[in-house]
């Protein structure tokens, strides 16, 4: 036997040694095998310490009433009824409102108010106007500003669907009454009144028209 073939038989030996020791340590694989565990997995995972929350209150309602409400539900009902209304919207037009209508009433003048008026208050106005004007007298009055405004109340009817928002107002104004002499009988030019009041806008939610009414006044 010569010398390669003694060579090539220790190093198959060696082989066979080899691939038993191996078995014996790493095993055999045989049948169903798990398979491998993915990377995410095996890093530790991080306990949230908050939840997430979906939807949520509407903060355009419970920014100016408490949230679950009366006055909430209806505010609610109102933007199912209308999409597109919005409490803050309403809140700014309900601010220009309350001088537009006001200064209105006192100057007699109700024609540019009439389509913001149900026609039970202009019915109201038209008679205090015309007893004053009976009467000789004449209101000199000029609006300073709002001091306080928040929204008081609001109902809606899903019959009618006819929704109505009170809104609490506390204004400044100077007001002078005079006679047909032009004689101050009341109030000051320079002194500031503060008047407060409690209006009640209606509209019928989704009709065309978009103008909210003075349905009421009170204090």
């Amino acid at each position: 036997m010569n010398s390669s073939l003694i060579q090539l038989l220790v190093l198959a030996g060696i082989a066979i040694f080899l691939i038993l020791k191996l078995r014996s340590v790493l095993g055999t694989r045989e049948g169903f095998e798990k398979p491998p565990v993915p990377l995410e997995e095996l890093r530790p995972r991080v306990k949230r310490d908050f939840e997430v929350i979906e939807g949520g209150p509407d903060r355009d309602i419970t920014d100016h009433v408490a949230d679950g409400s009366d006055a909430a539900k209806a505010l609610a009902a109102m933007k199912i009824a209308e999409p597109g209304f919005s409490v803050n919207t309403f809140l700014q037009g309900a601010r220009g409102a309350y001088e537009m209508i006001l200064m209105a009433f006192e100057r007699g003048e109700l024609d540019q108010i009439r389509p913001f008026l149900e026609d039970e208050i202009e019915a109201a106005f038209a008679q205090a106007i015309n007893a004053r004007e009976a009467e000789g007298l004449t209101v000199d009055a000029k609006f300073v500003g709002l001091k306080e405004m928040a929204l008081h109340s609001a109902t809606f009817d899903r019959t009618t669907k006819r929704a109505e928002i009170s809104v609490r107002y506390v204004g400044e104004l100077t007001s002078v009454v005079r006679n047909k002499a032009g004689e101050i009988v009341e109030g000051s030019t320079t002194e500031v009144k503060r008047q407060r009041d409690v209006w009640t806008y209606a509209r019928v939610m989704g009709a065309s028209d978009p103008n909210w009414q003075l349905s009421a006044t009170g204090d």
